[in-house]
């Protein structure tokens, strides 16, 4: 799986991207300090689309206001960044800035900066307040979130016409009755279901939060196995796989790709979607509509949103001149300029506030609002837990049996709930 869990980018283009080179941005002269920032490429691969270009400007521009700091640069591709940043901190060679997909085992073991510290307080009182809360541990930020994105219900309109659909759902059961309609206009999947490893994660957190329910609640602690997710659970099982609603394949063997392109080949009638599906459909001509999730009763209260973190080490002792360079990192048309390059929504305030009322945003960055919209109130993985990703992992290897039939979800989710609190607990 790319860790780009929300772009989708290709191995291809994570292979042509992990050959990027470093870049040096030179300035200033004898006694200036130098800040090393490991970057992560968002590119396709192409050398005009490589996330190279985007942090040479922000270098070039933040060096000609700093005259007595020089900012090196590298980008890897995701396939290896994280793994980069990590070789380099136990090498005792931290970076000063690292852009990678997790902080908290870094801020577990002591080794970074604080955003208090860090930042001017505009900066960070700038930041999505929901976005914000998930860079904290133990109520202090470390993780500072780059970009993000959120999901939303993509549906097929050409197929919903064909079926008799007038309206996109708004509750599961209007999903079903839906899903039904497309079964019985001979659509292939009705409803796309990726349980696979890929995406379990995610598409698990859609369906929870849907009821109502989640990964764990407000003071951080595990509820796996909470009767809302089991609830969840139980009716994907008895009525959308065990109805045959979500296609000839097993959920549980089926990633997010394969279905996204199934959905940009006009086979899927409904999915949960990210930004990167709507360039994929339209290069396809399907016609599609996007809406918010559908919940248990009435529209979920909330999405999931996912981000990707910044964070600086307390090893390199440039903790001023990190300061700076963050002030401007994210400073509002720097912001813009990233996420609107990579089809990503922006994480502070005053950037997602310009792009909400920009009346000269170009089509594609307006497509992105109703992604942005649901932004505020969003829900994220509980990744300031160093035990997340091995939870992850095990719900990646066991949800998709919950949706088998007669399976026992009650059992399964004690299970993963088990291993979790164990997990947790042996990471405290």
């Amino acid at each position: 799986m790319q860790r780009r869990r929300f772009l989708g980018l290709s191995a291809a283009g994570a292979a042509t991207a992990a050959m990027a080179p470093a870049l040096t941005a030179c300035s200033g002269g004898p006694g200036g300090k130098t800040l090393t920032v490991v970057a992560a490429e968002y590119g396709d691969g192409k050398p005009e689309n490589s996330s190279q270009k985007y942090w040479e400007s922000v270098a070039r521009t933040f060096m000609g206001d700093h005259k007595g700091v020089k900012v090196e640069v590298q980008v890897y591709s995701w396939t290896e960044v994280d793994k980069k940043v990590a070789d380099m901190v136990a090498a005792g060679n931290a970076p000063d800035i690292a852009q990678i997909g997790a902080y908290a085992d870094f801020a577990a073991a002591g080794k970074l900066i604080s955003a208090d510290q860090l930042l001017s307080v505009p900066t960070q009182a700038d930041f999505i307040t929901s976005i914000g809360k998930a860079g904290e541990v133990h109520r202090m930020q470390y993780g500072l979130p780059f970009v993000s994105s959120t999901r939303l219900l993509f549906y097929n309109k050409t197929l919903f016409e064909k079926a008799g659909i007038l309206k996109a759902p708004e509750t599961w059961d209007e999903l079903q009755a839906a899903a039904v309609k497309l079964k019985a206009a001979k659509v292939k999947i009705p409803f796309g279901l990726p349980l696979g490893p890929e995406e379990a994660p995610a598409e698990t957190m859609l369906w929870m939060l849907g009821n109502g329910g989640g990964y764990a609640d407000k003071n951080g602690n595990y509820q796996i196995a909470q009767a809302k997710n089991v609830e969840a659970f139980e009716w994907l099982r008895d009525e959308l796989v065990g109805k045959g609603l979500t296609g000839p394949g097993n959920p549980a063997r089926t990633n997010r790709q394969e279905l996204f392109d199934a959905f940009a080949r006009g086979e899927v009638g409904m999915i949960h979607g990210h930004p990167s599906l709507m360039q994929q459909a339209e290069a396809k001509d399907v016609k599609y509509g996007m809406q918010p999730l559908p919940g248990r009763h009435g529209r979920a209260a909330s999405t999931m949103g996912v981000a990707d973190w910044v964070m600086a080490f307390k090893q390199t002792g440039h903790k001023k001149e990190v300061g700076l360079f963050l002030d401007f990192l994210y400073s509002t048309q720097t912001v813009l300029d990233f996420t609107g390059k990579y089809d990503l929504l922006p994480v502070t305030q005053t950037a997602s506030d310009k792009m909400m009322k920009d009346d000269d945003a170009t089509p594609r960055r307006k497509k992105l609002i109703p992604f942005l919209a649901q932004l505020k109130n969003a829900e994220f993985y509980p990744a300031n837990k160093t035990s997340w990703a091995k939870v992850s992992k095990t719900v990646k290897e066991r949800i998709g049996g919950t949706v088998q039939k007669g399976a026992d979800v009650q059992g399964i989710l004690d299970e993963i709930q088990r291993e979790a609190d164990s997990t947790d607990g042996a990471s405290r």
